[in-house]
Order: C-alpha cells, then structure tokens, then sequence
C-alpha cells in the first residue's frame, strides 16, 4: 500500500506532465511583449485623485488572463478616492510608503517590498504620505469587463486613520 506522500507526489508528476503535455498541445498564442515607455504615462483623472499621480499601464487584460497590471505613482500628499476592486487588488510597494485605509478608519503602512492583497468589494483608498512620493505595482483583477469603482473622494480625517 502507498503512503499518503507517496500518493502525493505521484499526483502532482501525473498532473504536472498532463499540464505540460495540454499547455504544449493547446497553446496557440504567440507570448506578447508590452514595451515600457514612460511618454505614454497618463495623469491620473481628478475625479479619481487627489494630488499630483502618474499612471503607467504595464499590460492589459486578455482573452486568458482577466487582470491587467501598471506603476502607479503618487506625489506627497496625493491618494486615491474611495474606490473598490470587483475581482481585487494585489498591490507592491516600489518606492517610498504607502498609505491604505479601509472604510472602519484604519489605516497602515507599507514600505518598499510589502504587499498587500485588496480582496473584492472592499472599500479602501491608497496613496503617498504627506512628506515624500511613493509608487507602487498593481496587479487587477477584472469582473465583467471593470476593474473598479469609483466613488467620493477621501477626506483630511479619514487619512488620518478616522471614519
């Protein structure tokens, strides 16, 4: 009789040559490669913003792959409006410290590495401290065509950590 772990690694060798046998036999798509090219970084929209931020769109979504990513760049002080992701967010911090709050008043720190998972329909905004830039990566998720939604913008007091 097999141990469990033995039965374990069977599995995974058996699913991991039925994977490259199907990824070998049904891949029909050339790999695509998105040039970065920081003259096409778009401001971000006032509606959305507040403050100085610079988009740069890294790669869209596709027919395989419902997430899209880019850099997004927040001078001091500026921040996102309140806004929620339908499939969510996977943000890195590149440079500087981010701020993130959510809807119940808190608000937390992340540094130059940390991550931070949005899970879906959670209320929150993110942005630069008041004293120096920061930017960081997004990877979103995108449910039925939209990546988020947008809403009012966030006050002095709540980026303080307050309801």
């Amino acid at each position: 009789m097999k141990s469990k772990a033995s039965r374990l690694w069977t599995s995974l060798i058996l699913l991991a040559c039925g994977g490259i046998a199907h990824a070998e036999s049904d891949s029909k798509e050339e790999q695509v490669i998105y040039r970065f090219d920081p003259a096409a970084a778009t401001k971000g929209a006032g509606e959305y913003f507040t403050g100085d931020v610079q988009v740069d769109r890294l790669f869209p979504t596709n027919a395989s792959a419902a997430y899209s990513g880019a850099y997004v760049t927040f001078q001091a002080g500026a921040r996102t409006a309140w806004h929620l992701h339908p499939a969510g967010q996977h943000m890195i911090v590149t440079a500087g410290t981010a701020l993130v709050g959510t809807r119940d008043g808190k608000v937390v720190r992340l540094e130059v590495g940390d991550s931070l998972w949005c899970p879906p329909d959670l209320d929150h905004w993110h942005g630069a401290t008041a004293d120096a830039p920061m930017t960081h990566l997004v990877i979103t998720g995108s449910k039925d065509g939209q990546n988020a939604v947008w809403k009012e913008q966030v006050t002095e007091t709540q980026t303080q950590g307050q309801p």
